[in-house]
């Protein structure tokens, strides 16, 4: 498979580079900075060049062309204000998916946050960060040109992986290595049967693969 990750330097996007790179199959990475490429090729990715906060939809659509699956890994980070929120967790996962749609990519899997909803409450910065993305997986939602699938992992650490997860519909809240969020992503690129499923994921007792066999279709 041809793969296309916008935020391909972030802390999954990177594992998850490393893991389909190392199946054979072939990965593009979006960056925003040219300095960024050389840990793109050290993970088995390809680095393309692009800012997805002033890029067209046609731009982004030609990176797009021929690949098999696209995924939205891209964030604003934790130290960003609320303009970003704006402009990078929403727009450019908008951006991201219309031109997914004009490159004629079906297979979309958004990298979103537990607790993501357009009607969250609140003012500070975690607040719009949750509106925002909560608007950009309804847009995705409503896109029947996309076999989308929506994953909110819990809480986010950097302790190695286990392999076991719990991924449902609703998991209520827990951590989650990224290391397993990245196999959880390796998996649902590659299992289109999970389309139009919006999936929590924490830690929990389930290899990686049988959890993602379990929710597909339903």
């Amino acid at each position: 498979m041809r793969i296309v990750i916008a935020g391909g330097h972030g802390q999954i996007a990177l594992r998850l580079e490393r893991l389909l790179a190392a199946r054979g199959d072939e990965v593009a990475g979006i960056i925003r900075r040219a300095e960024q490429g050389d840990d793109l090729r050290e993970a088995g990715a390809e680095p393309v060049l692009l800012d997805l906060e002033s890029a067209s939809v046609e731009e982004v659509a030609a990176y797009l062309q021929g690949a098999d699956a696209a995924v939205f890994a891209a964030g604003a980070g934790p130290g960003s204000g609320v303009a970003r929120k704006d402009s990078v967790d929403k727009a450019a996962a908008v951006l991201f998916a219309d031109a997914a749609v004009r490159a004629g990519v079906r297979r979309f899997v958004v990298v979103s946050s537990m607790g993501a909803d357009p009607a969250h409450e609140g003012d500070e910065v975690f607040d719009v960060y949750l509106r925002a993305k909560g608007e950009a997986d309804a847009y995705v939602s409503r896109l029947d040109a996309l076999d989308w699938t929506i994953l909110r992992p819990g809480s986010l650490t950097n302790d190695a992986g286990t392999g076991l997860v719990r991924l449902e519909a609703r998991t209520g809240r827990g951590p989650v290595p990224r290391d397993d969020v990245a196999a959880v992503l390796a998996e649902l690129v590659d299992s289109p049967a999970t389309a139009g499923l919006t999936l929590e994921l924490i830690s929990g007792p389930a290899p990686v693969s049988v959890a993602v066999k379990s929710v597909a279709g339903n």
